[in-house]
Formats: structure tokens, C-alpha cells, sequence
């Protein structure tokens, strides 16, 4: 016998293995370095999470009761696999378009980006999943009380409280690395690789007592057949009607599940892996069962006759004295559970954050999609809440039921009540004329069937039904009782459920998707999903808007993070031919935009969020008539015109926005010409008036030409310096500049330039906020060069920001030999008119008339930053003026 501290010891050290494998897997990924993660190897093992606990331990269960019906279970999902790959790759590529994050964001995309859809799957898959949750930590605690039974001091009562512990541990991990960051396309990389850890000991774990069975307890496959033939399970006759229900519900199940979808659609990172996938997961299934049945022959003639055959695959080593392959076993039932659960629960809480949190979040917040706030924290939030809180209802399930036979049987009974996702789901991606009412019709009645017919009744006589619903039906009424719809006794009550729920749903969708006409948005979603391999890029669901591109860049900060979603509208605008970070707002940016925002927050927030903005400016008509046409030579033609307008438009833009630009500049530069005459004047003239003076005063005493000297002398500094400004510019841009490499702390830099600006504006209260710690960067540049840049910056802050506390913020980056160093005042900002002349010789956006600079602090720091390699921009929604210097650590080598 194993002592049972040993088994706590050998868990823990486990599920600390497992931690570290998901962590290093993470920072791999961090690090981009994702090849052998996104091998074909990977995605199979992460698929195993179909085999549960119910499928490791209860396997051999099923085959002691049913003989050989538990072969139904992987005959399913081989059937999928082998002959329907081709749906799996439909949806795998709809997933990978469209960024869809779960199967009730699918269902919610499809037919017209509908929230209702979304709660409606949500809630369904809550309640479907939550007894399963419940099964996996019945489990883990009835594997444990195995173990504890003969050890002193553990009483099976206190085994109760392993199953807070394992649903605490968890949601711990699932947090840790479910819900580490946003990811714009919700893969878990430490998550998946730990799934496939799991996948790898559950099979070794059973083929291991497989063959101790067969080859040591028996004597090899003759002898082992032999025993099989003489056992009870000899004798088990199959009933067609129930093996036709059970295979189709675990097909249907590979589609559905929450933790399939999301292992399958929404952590593939390749479609080439379904190929792998058609043939590898099926040998998977096939040598999970392959001992199942010698198991079972074994433990009844082996184990005494009130053994739990749910637990043959661990009690038989026990009772033979075999603790290590018991070890072992216990390994793969607790792999075999925890995973179903960690996947389980991210899947269920990226649904409830995407469908239920965030749309009350937008509905309460009091600007929507605009207004302040982090969106970021508050799903991240929502998903860590939703994890414990579905773990949690697993764990009072658990509790309520006390491990009844309800809980046994519940792995069928959830696989239906998922189930009633397949006819939208199958119905939307192969038929265009599905609509959300029809989705949403089959949905709730194919729900409430499974409810009344079989989720309900399987708690047992007066727990939820009284005997008497149970046995004569509501108010007396004979052919309304829960196992007898109709009148049709004598069926199985699972088939009886099968039948009625999913023929009632069926036709419910195909009546109400006909007697109603889809929206705009929903023909639009249909012509898309249905024709996914024809229209690669989409259709437009949005017309010509009048958005601020500044609004939606605010917007998306807040739900991808800054560096994200200006990287995003930078490389946009380049692809419209715009300089700088703001492209225009055309119905195919937006498009791209909401269909990035729907891999964080899925497809109906997103849509919401950005048609708040937008101001809800959907399909036109002369849209629709587009998806309508299905003729590929018209298609091609429009497709061409319209590429050449978009062209011609483009161009237009582009001479419009020069033409502008050189008009300002001009403007400028008449404004330079007249106060660099200006700015030259006043200097030579005070030197011209004070020399004379000191020329022609002779009674001048000595304190007078001491201060007529010290004019004369600040005068001819003030005026060396405009010279050697625009000699600066002049050497710079003509490339006869000479860098000087030197090595140094950016942390010195920023301090030379902090003080050397202190003397600008000294009357003012000026906040400078820095992060020291990351300032300890070495660098190897110019170190005068980089320093003049950083006090333009500065002095320009203390000059211009107009906040009545102002304050510089200073924050410091370094990734990949790249440093970057934003300087963010608290000011207004500079208007998004200027945004793009503040780096132009003779650009001031101050009075021209006034004394002072002659604009050209900014367009030698641009220069400057090129020739060290570098960049300086100005970064728009930041709230005051930012500016973002970017420089490489160390020079590249030439």
C-alpha cells in the first residue's frame, strides 16, 4: 500500500512540475521563440482533454455495466476526425479570420454579431459544464480516499476537503496562465503545453495497467481472451437505437464543448495541423480503449464483489501489490481531470466576460466605448472571477450531491445539453439563410426539452421533480411526463431526451429562420462564414463614417494596450499612404479594427464598442446587393473597379494633404524669413547702440561700461547661438555631421537634461515623474547628440505644457536592442492639425511675431535621431504632448 503522505508529496511535486513547464513556456512565448510549440505533436496531445476522468476511470465502469457501449464514446469523435475534418477546417479558418475567442462568440458572430446568442450559449454551457466540473473532483477525491483508507489518522469524511484544495489549485493555475495578459488572439501557449504534459502521462498511465493485466495478471492475449469470453460482458447484446444516440452525442460533442472549441479552433495556431489532427487524435482515442475491456474481465475476477469498477483502473494495482504502477495511475485519473477542468474554465470564463460582463459593463459605463477607463483590467478582472466562480459552483455541486449516481451519469447528460449548440452552429457556417431569430428559437426550446426531459430528472425523485411530476406528469397530465413526452414509453431516457430536445430545436431553427428576414449586419456575417473560403478578406459591414481616428485609437489603447494598438493604426495609415499614427476612418479600416478588438473581447463587444464610436453607420444597401451576387466574374470586376477608386482616392488624398502641407510651410517660412531677420536685428542692434556708446562716452564711469559690456556680450551669445543652430541643421542635413560614440547611462543622460532645462521657466512649479529602475540602460551613441535631443524635449515641457500642475512623465523601454524613452506632459497637447509640421524647419506653433526660438529645436532632434539610427515622434491620445525617442542600444554594425 502506498502511504497516502506519499501521494500528497508525489501530487504536489506534479502539479509543481506542471507550473514549471507552463511557466517556461511562457516566457518562450513572450520571447516570440514559438516553433516547436505550434508543432502539429502539440495540437493532438492538447485535443486529449476529451478524455476526462469520466473517460479514464469510468471507462472500464461503463464496460462492466454496458458491455461494449463505452465504445461509443471514441467512435464519435473518430468518426469527426476521419470522415468531417473538412468541417473542422471551416471552422478552424472561420476562428482564425474572424478571431473568434469561444463557440458562443462564433454562434454570437454569425448571426449578426447578437450578444442575446452569446448569453444564451453562455448560460447553457454553465450549466451543461458545471456538474461535469463537479464529476472531475469526485474524481480526484475518490482517488485519493483509495489511498487514505488504510492510512492511520484520515478518515473519509475529511477527503471531502481535497476537493476544495484540488478546486482551489485550480483556479490558481488558471489564472496564473489563463489569464495572464489580453491576447488579441486568446492562446494560452503554457496552458496548451501543460494539456499536452497530461495528455502524454494519462496514456502511458493506462497502457501501462493495460498491460500489466494482460501480460503479468493474465498470461498474454490468449489466455486474456479466453477470460473475456467467459466473463459477464460475454454475454452484452448492443441496442442499435441507443448506440446511434450515444455516437452522435459524442460527435456532436467534439464540436460544442467549450473545452474542445477552444483547444481545436481557438488555440490552433496553424489549419495545417487538422491534417495531423484526422489521423493522430483517433490513434490517441483508439489506444485510450484498446484495455479497457481486459481491465474490466480482471478486476471482476480479481477485486472483491462491491469493488467500484469506476476504479478498477487504481484499485486493481493496489490490490496486487503493485504500488508504483498505482502511482502511476493516480497520475493519469488527476491528469486526466485537472485538465478538462483548467481548459474548461477558461473557455466557460472567456465566455461569461465577452457576453455578460463586458455589454453590463458598456450599458453602465457612463461615456461607452469612449470614455475613460481600463478595458483591459476590467475583462482581464472578469475572467479571473468567472474562473473561481465556475470552479466554485463545480465545488458546491459537488457538495449538494454528495457523489449520487446523478453525478455519475452527468458526462452524457452534459454532452446533450451542448449539444443543442450543433443546429445554429452547423446550420450558420453551411446555410445563408439562417437568422438570429431562428438560432435563438432552437437554442432556448432545445434547452428547455433537455432541462425538463433529462438534466432536471436526473437528480433523482422529489429533489427537483416530486415522484409524482415523475411518475403521472405536471397537474395529472399523462403524456407531459418528463420520460414519456407525448406518450412514447419504454424509450431510454437519454435517447427519449436526444430525440425530442434536438428535433424540437431543429425545427424550430428552420421555421423561424424562415419566417424571418435577416438584418443588413446578418447577411453580411452569413455571406462570410458560409463562403470563408471564397472571401478570404471579408465583406464590408460598415459604411463611410465621420469617426475621429483619435477617438478610436483612445479606444483601442484601452483594450489592447498602447504599444499594440499604435502599432496597429501606424502600420494602417502606411498602408493608406499617410504619414504618422491616423489613418482615415474607411469602412475597411474599421473592419480590421473591430475584428482585432474581437480577438481580446470577442465579436458582439467589440461591434458594440466601435459602433458607439462610429455612430452605428452599418451595410448600406448597395453592400447587401454585393454579398448577394455570387457571380465570380461580376465579383472580380467590382472588385477591380473598386480597387482602382480606392486607388484614385488615395492619390487624390495624398496630392491634397502635400499641397496643404506645402502651403503651411510656405506660410512658415515667410513667417522664419521675417523673425530670423527679426531675431538677427535686434541683437546686432543692441551691439551696434552699446559699442557706439562706449566708443564715443568717455565720461562713462566704470560701472556703466561694465554693464554696456555685459549687454554687448549676451548679445553676441544670443546671436551665435541662432547661428550655430542653423549651421547645426545645415551640417546635419547634409550628412558632414561626426558622431562621436561614447558609452554611458541613459539614467546620466536624462539627469544632464533635466537640469540643463531647469533654468527655463524657473518661476514654475515643474513636476518631472521617472522611473529609475529601468533607466539602468547602458548605451553606446552620441552621447552630446541624444543629450540635446532630451533637453529640446524637456525645455519644451517646462515652455509649453499649460496644465496648472504641470508635469513631465518620462518612462523608459528597452526590447529587442531597442530603446525607447516617451516623455508624456499633462498639458493640452498639440492640435492634430500641427501634428504633422512640428518636426518641419520654420514650424512654431506659438505667436511668430514673439521673441524666442526660431522653430528649429524639433527639426535638428529629428535629424539628429537619424543619424544615430533612430526616431522621434510625436504620439497622439496621450492626453498632453508626448514625444517617443527611439535608438538602438548600440550602434549597428557596418
Amino acid at each position: 500500500m502506498v502511504p497516502f503522505n506519499i501521494l500528497v508529496v508525489v501530487c504536489l511535486a506534479y502539479v509543481a512540475m506542471l507550473f514549471l513547464v507552463a511557466f517556461l513556456v511562457e516566457r518562450r512565448a513572450a520571447g516570440a521563440r514559438l516553433r516547436w510549440l505550434r508543432s502539429s505533436v502539440i495540437y493532438t496531445l492538447s485535443l486529449s482533454i476529451y478524455c476526462t476522468a469520466w473517460t479514464f476511470y469510468g471507462a472500464v465502469g461503463y464496460a462492466v455495466r454496458s458491455g461494449l457501449e463505452f465504445v461509443t464514446i471514441y467512435l464519435g469523435p473518430t468518426l469527426v476526425f476521419v470522415g468531417w475534418w473538412w468541417v473542422l477546417r471551416k471552422l478552424v479558418r472561420i476562428g482564425q479570420i474572424h478571431r473568434v475567442t469561444s463557440v458562443a462568440d462564433l454562434v454570437s458572430a454569425r448571426y449578426g454579431k447578437s450578444n442575446l446568442l452569446g448569453v444564451i450559449v453562455t448560460v447553457l454551457a454553465v450549466v451543461g459544464i458545471t456538474p461535469y466540473i463537479a464529476l472531475q473532483l469526485q474524481s480526484v477525491t475518490l482517488s485519493f480516499a483509495v489511498f487514505a483508507a488504510d492510512t492511520p489518522g484520515w478518515a473519509p469524511a475529511d477527503l471531502n476537503l481535497t476537493a476544495i484544495w484540488v478546486a482551489a489549485g485550480l483556479a490558481l493555475f488558471t489564472i496564473l496562465f489563463g489569464t495572464r495578459n489580453l491576447d488579441a488572439n486568446e492562446q494560452h501557449h503554457g496552458v496548451v503545453i501543460a494539456i499536452a504534459v497530461e495528455a502524454v502521462v494519462k496514456l502511458v498511465a493506462l497502457v501501462a495497467v493495460g498491460v500489466f493485466v494482460v501480460w503479468v495478471v493474465a498470461d498474454g492475449l490468449g489466455d486474456m481472451a479466453q477470460r473475456i469470453a467467459a466473463s459477464p460482458l460475454a454475454e452484452w447484446q448492443p441496442h442499435p437505437g441507443r448506440w446511434a444516440g450515444l455516437i452522435f452525442l459524442s460527435a456532436a460533442a467534439i464540436l460544442t464543448l467549450p473545452r474542445m472549441f477552444q483547444v481545436m479552433v481557438v488555440e490552433n495556431s496553424e489549419e495545417r495541423h487538422l491534417a495531423t489532427a484526422s489521423w493522430a487524435f483517433p490513434l490517441y482515442l483508439f489506444l485510450m480503449s484498446l484495455f479497457v475491456v481486459p481491465i474490466a474481465v480482471i478486476g471482476l475476477e480479481v477485486l472483491p464483489a462491491d469493488a467500484n469498477p469506476d476504479l478498477f483502473v487504481l484499485t486493481l494495482p493496489l490490490a496486487l501489490d503493485r504500488g508504483g504502477l498505482a502511482m502511476l495511475a493516480f497520475l493519469g485519473g488527476f491528469s486526466s481531470a485537472t485538465s478538462m477542468v483548467i481548459v474548461a474554465a477558461i473557455a466557460l470564463a472567456t465566455m461569461v466576460s465577452n457576453h455578460v460582463v463586458m455589454p453590463l459593463w458598456l450599458s453602465l459605463a457612463a461615456r461607452g466605448g469612449s470614455g475613460q477607463g481600463d478595458v483591459r483590467r476590467v475583462v482581464l478582472r472578469a475572467r479571473r472571477f468567472s474562473i473561481a466562480g465556475v470552479l466554485a459552483l463545480g465545488y458546491a455541486y459537488f457538495r449538494i450531491t454528495g457523489g449520487s449516481e446523478a453525478l455519475a451519469s452527468i458526462g452524457l447528460i452534459a454532452f446533450l445539453g451542448l449539444a443543442q449548440v450543433l443546429p445554429a452552429l452547423l446550420g450558420g457556417i453551411f446555410w445563408r439563410g439562417a437568422t438570429r431569430i431562428g438560432a435563438a428559437a432552437g437554442l432556448l426550446v432545445g434547452f428547455a426539452i433537455w432541462l425538463y426531459t433529462l438534466f432536471l430528472p436526473s437528480f433523482g425523485p422529489d429533489v427537483v421533480f416530486s415522484a409524482a411530476l415523475l411518475a403521472e406528469g405536471p397537474w395529472g397530465i399523462g403524456w407531459l411526463r418528463p420520460w414519456a413526452l407525448m406518450g412514447l414509453n419504454g424509450m431510454d431516457p437519454l435517447l427519449h431526451s436526444i430525440v425530442w430536445s434536438l428535433l424540437l430545436n431543429v425545427v424550430s431553427f428552420f421555421i423561424f429562420s424562415i419566417a424571418t428576414f435577416p438584418s443588413p449586419i446578418e447577411r453580411v456575417q452569413g455571406a462570410q462564414f458560409v463562403n470563408v473560403f471564397d472571401l478570404n478578406t471579408g465583406t464590408r459591414s460598415w459604411s463611410q463614417s465621420s469617426a475621429e481616428a483619435e477617438d478610436l485609437l483612445v479606444m483601442a489603447q484601452r483594450i489592447l494596450g498602447p504599444d499594440e494598438a499604435q502599432a496597429f493604426f501606424q502600420s494602417e495609415a502606411e498602408t493608406q499612404g499617410k504619414a504618422g499614427w491616423l489613418p482615415d476612418t474607411t469602412p475597411d479600416f474599421i473592419e480590421r479594427l473591430e475584428r482585432r478588438l474581437a480577438g481580446s473581447v470577442g465579436s458582439a463587444t467589440a461591434h458594440a464598442m466601435v459602433g458607439q464610436i462610429v455612430g452605428g453607420a452599418f451595410v448600406s444597401v448597395e453592400d447587401l446587393m454585393a454579398v448577394a451576387n455570387e457571380r465570380a466574374e461580376i465579383m472580380e470586376y467590382s472588385s477591380q473597379l473598386e480597387a482602382k477608386s480606392e486607388e484614385l482616392s488615395r492619390t487624390a488624398r495624398q496630392l491634397r494633404e502635400v499641397n496643404e502641407k506645402l502651403t503651411e510651410l510656405s506660410v512658415q517660412k515667410d513667417a522664419f524669413l521675417s523673425q530670423i531677420s527679426h531675431e538677427l536685428r535686434t541683437p546686432m542692434t543692441s551691439i551696434r547702440a552699446f559699442s557706439e556708446i562706449l566708443r564715443d562716452g568717455a565720461a562713462l564711469d566704470e560701472e556703466a561700461r561694465v554693464r554696456f559690456s555685459g549687454i554687448i556680450h549676451d548679445e553676441a551669445i544670443r546671436l551665435t547661438r541662432l547661428l550655430d543652430d542653423l549651421l547645426d541643421l545645415s551640417v546635419l542635413e547634409h550628412g558632414q555631421v561626426q558622431l562621436d560614440q561614447e558609452t554611458a547611462s541613459l539614467k546620466t543622460l536624462i539627469d544632464r537634461a533635466v537640469i540643463a532645462s531647469a533654468s527655463i521657466a524657473p518661476e514654475r512649479e515643474f513636476t518631472i515623474d521617472r522611473d529609475l529602475s529601468t533607466e539602468q540602460v547602458t548605451v553606446t551613441t552620441d552621447i552630446g547628440r541624444l543629450t540635446q535631443v532630451f533637453i529640446n524635449i524637456v525645455s519644451n515641457a517646462r515652455k509649453y505644457c499649460d496644465a496648472e500642475a504641470p508635469r513631465l512623465s518620462i518612462r523608459v523601454k528597452e526590447r529587442r536592442g531597442i530603446v525607447r524613452v516617451d516623455f508624456t506632459d499633462n498639458g493640452s497637447g498639440i492640435p492634430k492639425k500641427s501634428q504633422s509640421l512640428i518636426f518641419e524647419k520654420f514650424a512654431r506653433l506659438t505667436d511668430t511675431t514673439k521673441a524666442g526660438g526660431a522653430g528649429l529645436g524639433l527639426a535638428i532632434c529629428r535629424e539628429i535621431m537619424k543619424k544615430l539610427g533612430g526616431t522621434i515622434t510625436y504620439i497622439p491620445g496621450q492626453g498632453g504632448a508626448s514625444f517617443r525617442v527611439s535608438f538602438p542600444r548600440t550602434p549597428a554594425k557596418g
